[in-house]
């Protein structure tokens, strides 16, 4: 008698092939990204490292200091009062070139094959972060060299955003992208985690290990990336997603073949004429076409003050728990973490929501409304016990970074597929560069800002986060109102349809 078919062997059975390999190319880009972000935390952790009160240490026996020193144990140039600011300037030298690279690495996107794009642009971060802990080794001791490291590790991690974005769009529809996209971009916050805890490992000794084995781990990551990314479900004869007009994009009443029944009519013919004979590729969309998308606008804007106070903690956090809770260089940068544990959950919670009540713009303004008085109170209480700032770590890494999550990932996929660009996925890389370009320029002020506050009081930079907050919030309003009113219009209709049925003509 035979045997009935394995458990496991029914499971893969469960499967089609198609969602074999869009489960693939998730899990790809997740690790591809994770590497990306695990590549720029080290500094954040080391910081504390580079400035110490060493009046508490045992000094060399050779006498080469004074007694009153209290900065002999220091990394020069990072030794004198002023070394916020020195700091500030390193984190500001990788962030400016991000930003002004985001804008630029788009348009490349496009234009070339994603595989060779993203396998270079991780090589190369492997490359400079790992040249960054070098100069612990070579005994480097010059700003400069830490300046230019930055600027060109800036401008090769713009590599990534655009390039994994465009790819999961390129395999994912419409349907459930706020959930499925919230679960993926938690890839930014594990690359936090795992960053903080490998640099934590040897920050209180050879510190430049802390940069090295992140960076070969991104540049072998780059490899894997050469050898197995797949940019469309077409190359391996997967069925593309057909992607369909969304809530916020109303049909054009003056066209008759703007309803969604003739996309999906027209998607499905261009899809069976693609399978026998090849299709021209679609124009690069303009950088100025891209802006008249509606809505790249304000979330491009908002994004720019979210991230603001997203990357603020990213590279201060660790310092502020340094000098304000007194622990030590590597428990201030593991407790750290949980500030990335709560984003994970505030990114899988935004975009459930935002799926569930078809309002991405909503779910971000609820959220930011409710992240400015949890900071208040974490600068307030948050340091008063290990049980209130776990909680509170968590809670804020939720409140910031969910929409930040949403913004960069499901928003952005929604916005580069939008119905005006009549099924042009060629958009997609362009307009993600564009909002997260923008965002960068936030993310570039924030650090600066804080790095120049901070020696005026740690409750002044708390003043400048809870500002930029409720600016990125105001910036959504219109974006509310016109969800608030398809919402209105969709009940109406919904009512008007169940009086016709229990009351017939």
């Amino acid at each position: 008698m035979r045997s009935s078919l394995a458990p496991g062997v029914w499971l893969l059975r469960a499967f089609s092939r198609d969602s074999w390999y869009r489960g693939f190319i998730l899990l790809l880009t997740f690790l591809i990204y994770t590497c990306y972000h695990m590549a720029r935390k080290p500094i954040s952790v080391v910081k504390s490292r580079l400035h110490l009160n060493c009046s508490e240490l045992v000094g060399p026996g050779n006498g080469t200091h004074s007694l009153n020193d209290t900065t002999w144990c220091s990394w020069a140039p990072f030794d004198k009062d002023n070394y916020k600011e020195l700091l500030g300037a390193v984190d500001n030298a990788f962030l400016v070139a991000y930003a002004v690279g985001m804008f630029i690495s788009g348009i490349f996107g496009e234009r070339l094959p994603l595989r060779y794009y993203l396998s270079a642009g991780m090589l190369l971060s492997g490359l400079f972060t790992a040249l960054l802990g070098l100069a612990y080794f070579w005994d480097l001791h010059v700003l400069w060299y830490f300046v230019l490291i930055q600027i060109c590790n800036g401008f090769v991690q713009t590599t990534g955003w655009p390039s994994v974005v465009t790819c999961v769009g390129n395999w994912f529809g419409k349907g459930k992208r706020g959930l499925i996209m919230g679960v993926w971009n938690s890839h930014t916050s594990v690359g936090n985690i795992l960053g903080s805890l490998i640099a934590g490992v040897w920050v209180n000794g050879q510190w430049g290990l802390s940069f090295i084995v992140p960076g070969v781990v991104t540049a072998a990551m780059g490899v894997v990336t050469f050898l197995f990314l797949i940019e469309y479900p077409e190359d391996v004869d997967c069925t593309p997603p057909q992607h369909h007009a969304g809530p916020d994009e109303q049909d054009d009443p003056e066209d008759p073949g703007s309803g969604p029944s003739t996309n999906r009519e027209s998607g499905l013919e261009t899809a069976a004429r693609c399978s026998k004979e090849p299709c021209p590729e679609p124009a690069a969309i303009s950088f100025l076409a891209a802006l008249r998308i509606p809505g790249v606008v304000e979330f491009s804007l908002c994004l720019l003050f979210a991230k603001l106070v997203s990357y603020t903690f990213l590279y201060w956090l660790p310092l502020y728990i340094f000098n304000v809770a007194h622990f030590s260089a590597k428990e201030a940068g593991d407790l750290s973490t949980l500030f990335d544990v709560g984003g994970i959950l505030g990114g899988i919670a935004a975009g459930l929501i935002s799926d569930y009540i078809n309002g991405r713009a909503t779910t971000c303004c609820i959220m930011l409304i409710l992240a400015a008085p949890m900071m208040f109170l974490y600068n307030c209480v948050g340091q008063s016990g290990v049980t209130s700032s776990v909680v509170m770590l968590v809670a804020c890494g939720a409140l910031v970074n969910g929409p930040y999550s949403l913004i960069t990932t499901a928003v952005s996929a929604d916005l580069g597929t939008h119905q005006s660009l009549k099924g042009n996925a060629k958009a997609l890389s362009t307009v993600t560069a564009i909002i997260d370009g923008t965002g960068s320029i936030g993310a570039a002020l924030g650090p600066l800002l804080a790095g120049l506050i901070a020696p005026t009081g740690w409750n002044n930079v708390f003043y400048m986060l809870v500002s930029a907050d409720v600016l990125a919030c105001l910036l959504l309003c219109r974006l509310v109102y016109k969800e608030v009113l398809a919402w209105r219009a969709s009940l109406s209709s919904s009512r008007g349809s169940s009086l016709a049925l229990t009351h017939p003509r």
